[in-house]
């Protein structure tokens, strides 16, 4: 890690010339030119050290301290703000910082990666749950998704028909990034078929809560969501015959985990569940209807009924509630109408765009948000 004042070559062509005495640092043994990143894009390193991205093409004022950290992924920049002639600049990454602190503390950096939409305490990333780096470790109260389930859903950035081990391997990763952004007494609501046969018999449930228990995840209960509405039946195996026989559950289940700690002690300590709510919903077998994908224009919705009960059973009114896996935005509009800090990470643009339209539909620019 390394700092540096942005020059006005380097502005103008979007580039940062790495100081000779932090080559060995930040650079080390890498056999130049190469190509790298930069905060996620496409970047390079020439033969003389210089890092080239089109996103430093004129993104900061001159003068800018900047902070330059390696890592695994590449490179990523920070402002640091020390210059007095950039007031108006700096007072932007205040206001950001502000914003990031009231979700996540202190540990949050303003970085040059900005939010595809943020208004008062709702924010949406346009990026991947696996190289984001806007949101500090150990800052979320409550993580609710329901991520890919590899049955061939036509997702329009997300390959949903990969080979099992590799589906295994891509869920392992993104439970340790989320393990890691949930504080010690954050939770994680896991919304996912109890099995699948498309493609080969598999125990979904089963596999991805040993992988999140390998990760670190405590295991605390398994709800049962019946959809009510699932009546199609398209492969009965061996008809009338005991020679094959296929076997469907129509439910799918939300594995409820925790960090290190069960008991939550974090956050206002503000519960708004209601008495007949907390009896209905601690019984773990929940029934109400799945969500139509033509009328939300998403391939794999769910109703907004999930987000909210999870929300108000295992988080406090203010808290910092994570989708990783945004897709049409549900779970950010239980978090308007739970008044909750909501944050969506969604890798597909369009998704991006359907779940802002979806949120100023549900009156988003009206309400008074968190601050």
């Amino acid at each position: 890690m390394i700092n540096k004042v942005l020059q006005k070559m380097e502005y103008l062509l979007g580039f940062i010339n790495i100081p000779s005495r932090s080559r060995h640092e930040l650079i080390g043994n890498l056999k130049l030119p190469c190509a790298t990143k930069l905060n996620g894009c496409e970047a390079k390193i020439d033969k003389y050290g210089r890092l080239w991205s089109q996103c430093l093409k004129k993104g900061f004022p001159v003068g800018t301290e900047l902070e330059i950290v390696r890592n695994e992924e590449g490179y990523h920049i920070f402002t640091v703000n020390t210059k007095e002639n950039l007031a108006s600049f700096e007072m932007k990454q205040k206001d950001k910082a502000r914003f990031f602190g009231s979700y996540m503390g202190e540990n949050v950096k303003a970085s040059i990666i900005k939010p595809y939409f943020q208004a008062g305490s709702i924010c949406i990333f346009n990026e991947d749950i696996l190289k984001i780096e806007d949101i500090g470790n150990n800052s979320i109260d409550l993580i609710v998704t329901s991520p890919p389930y590899n049955v061939d859903i036509k997702y329009e950035s997300y390959d949903d028909k990969i080979p099992y081990d590799k589906y295994l391997q891509f869920s392992e990763k993104w439970l340790t990034k989320c393990y890691n952004l949930a504080k010690d007494d954050g939770r994680l609501c896991l919304n996912i078929p109890l099995d699948k046969n498309k493609g080969g018999q598999q125990s979904v449930c089963a596999d991805l809560t040993t992988i999140a228990k390998n990760v670190g995840w405590k295991y605390h209960a398994t709800i049962i969501w019946n959809e009510q509405n699932i009546s199609r039946r398209t492969a009965w195996g061996s008809w009338l015959s005991a020679s094959a026989p296929f076997v469907i559950a129509p439910v799918e289940v939300i594995v409820v985990l925790y960090k290190k700690r069960w008991k939550k002690t974090s956050g206002s300590r503000k519960s708004d569940i209601t008495r007949d709510e907390f009896l209905e919903w601690t019984n773990a077998v929940w029934n109400f209807n799945g969500e139509s994908k033509s009328r939300i224009g998403h391939p794999s919705p769910f109703p907004i009924e999930l987000p909210r009960r999870c929300i108000k059973l295992f988080s406090f009114v203010g808290d910092v509630v994570l989708d990783p896996f945004l897709g049409s935005g549900t779970t950010l509009l239980a978090c308007l109408e739970t008044d909750r800090k909501g944050i969506g990470i969604e890798i597909d643009e369009n998704y991006c765009k359907l779940a802002l339209k979806r949120l100023k539909e549900y009156g988003i620019e009206q309400r008074k948000l968190l601050v």
